[in-house]
């Protein structure tokens, strides 16, 4: 199976493709104006106190005041540590950040702190922003603070050696274990979880990681000590090199940049981490844009539609709203050959692998409802729900997947990390205003015929001017003409309909006076 990582790097704008035998699988987008901060870390200042939500406002220079919850505040337990870390464990978590909000369990304490116990408005406070902000939302930041590398994650508060669940082999966790405790200094308080990279490396390659993340981390205390707050600490690595640790030969075995910097910082990195690596790196120079010669800009445009075709003729209809994602499967053209079940179960079966996806390549994250056409067979909907479960699989963000519904609904969470494709790229309709839909024209006559009748009284001599867009103006002078010939008849007035192509299709304009449908 070839895997490929095409990097799509500008001034303004990187775009990260992982590609799957030439198919794209996933999307990164980071734009300067609005850099992804997770990661980072900050000397923060309280702003707010919240006893009654158990949680507290942090600045810690953006825009928006970010959030902190009790439980992802440092008080100096090691049990709570030691919990987190099982907990993140147990779910296979081994990103970058160990809290993990939506999908991890909380920890049980026999020690439990109040909000107001552990912070004031004025201190401050040593932060990671585990989620960077979404929409109007702020970012969610913790005090647990995790360090990734190549091989090891530091988390410099606790004093636990973890190795991720992806390592199966029973000696190859117990060696991994030993070595780490072997060069974990004593008694200082530094915790690591070895990643999924870490099999099969060298003790060698471990003792070097490690003197490089406790000396990393050396650097952000005495920054924290000696800089006002707030004030950014430690920068995250940039997407391109971020991809490269986290993607390349984890995901990827060839990767593809457009860049010369890019393509220079990144021999640099790969030289240092994994020399052996060097080979697999290519610097495109071809006389198309990189995006367009792997046939990319097309799926991204197709990511971006709410309605998804199935090759059966079927489909999926994608709806974002405030609180959740609403998938919708539909047979559209698809009429079947047999029966109506078999024709269903094969289109529901069909639209899990698009969902799947279509899920990861657009980042949807938090409450996802999928709609499947109902099943009236309870082994089918297994079926179906068997492979969702499946599909999601190759997904390196947590899901959470419950059983289908008599009703044939599966509810499911998927971890929230960055904005979803959509948010990224897209703004809400100007026109309508983000609601979706429009007023239809004909509607839009009917609001102008009430208007036009309570304004009349107010209207000195005998004509009255109507401003509509062209395309209502079309309407009111043909098949609504009768409508206008009764306004006319009741007021005893001439109505003149003038078109202005500049007037939103709901807008009108009464003998100069504005409004909207």
């Amino acid at each position: 199976m070839s895997k490929e990582l095409i990097i799509n790097d500008t001034d303004h704008e990187t775009r990260v493709a992982l590609l799957e035998n030439g198919n794209l699988e996933e999307l990164i987008v980071e734009r300067r104006m609005g850099e992804n901060i997770t990661g980072d870390i900050y000397k923060g200042k309280v702003i707010r106190v919240l006893p009654g939500m158990q949680a507290a406002f942090v600045g810690i220079g953006q825009d928006q005041a970010a959030f902190i919850y009790v439980t992802d505040v440092y008080s100096g337990i090691d049990e709570y540590e030691r919990l987190m870390v099982k907990a993140a464990e147990e779910e296979g978590k081994e990103e970058e950040n160990i809290d993990d909000e939506d999908l991890l369990p909380k920890p049980s304490l026999g020690q439990s702190f109040n909000i107001e116990e552990l912070l004031h408005k004025g201190q401050d406070i040593l932060v990671q922003v585990s989620k960077a902000p979404i929409g109007s939302k702020g970012a969610r930041i913790t005090s647990h603070i995790s360090i990734p590398g190549r091989f090891l994650v530091l988390m410099p508060r606790t004093n636990h050696i973890g190795i991720s669940r992806r390592i199966e082999d029973e000696n190859e966790r117990n060696r991994l274990k030993q070595i780490i405790g072997e060069l974990k200094p004593e008694p200082e308080r530094y915790g690591f979880i070895a990643r999924t990279l870490s099999e099969g490396a060298s003790k060698e390659k471990f003792a070097s990681e490690i003197n490089f993340l406790i000396t990393l981390w050396e650097n952000i205390q005495k920054r924290y000590a000696g800089m006002p707050a707030p004030s950014l600490l430690h920068k995250e690595l940039d997407v391109t090199l971020r991809a490269v640790r986290d993607l390349f030969t984890q995901e990827a075995d060839r990767l593809v940049i457009d860049s010369r910097s890019g393509y220079e910082s990144i021999l640099q990195f790969v030289d240092t981490f994994m020399p052996r690596l060097k080979e697999s790196v290519e610097l495109y120079e071809g006389p198309e844009p990189i995006f367009d010669a792997y046939n990319l800009e097309t799926e991204i445009a197709r990511a971006l539609k709410k309605k998804v075709w199935l090759k059966s003729g079927g489909h999926i209809v994608i709806e974002n709203t405030e609180a959740f994602v609403v998938i919708d499967v539909n047979t559209g053209r698809y009429v079947g050959k047999r029966n109506l079940e078999e024709t269903v179960l094969k289109i529901n079966l069909e639209a899990v692998k698009e969902i799947a996806y279509q899920i990861r390549l657009r980042n949807i994250g938090g409450l996802i409802i999928i709609d499947f056409i109902d099943m009236e067979r309870g082994a089918n909907r297994e079926k179906v729900f068997n492979a969702l479960k499946e599909a999601l699989k190759k997904d390196r963000t947590k899901t959470n997947v419950l059983p289908t519904t008599e009703m044939g609904i599966i509810q499911m969470t998927r971890k929230r990390t960055r904005e979803n494709l959509n948010r990224m790229l897209c703004e809400p309709c100007y026109y309508c205003e983000g609601e979706g839909s429009l007023k239809s024209k004909i509607t839009v006559c009917y609001d102008l015929y009430r208007e036009v009748m309570r304004e009349a009284g107010e209207v000195t001599g005998d004509k009255i001017t109507v401003k509509v867009h062209p395309d209502v103006a079309d309407l009111l002078m043909g098949e609504e003409h009768d409508m206008v010939e009764s306004l006319e008849k009741n007021l005893t007035k001439e109505i003149v309909i003038l078109a202005d192509s500049r007037f939103h299709i709901e807008q009108y304009e009464i003998n100069g006076k504005n409004a909207i449908a």
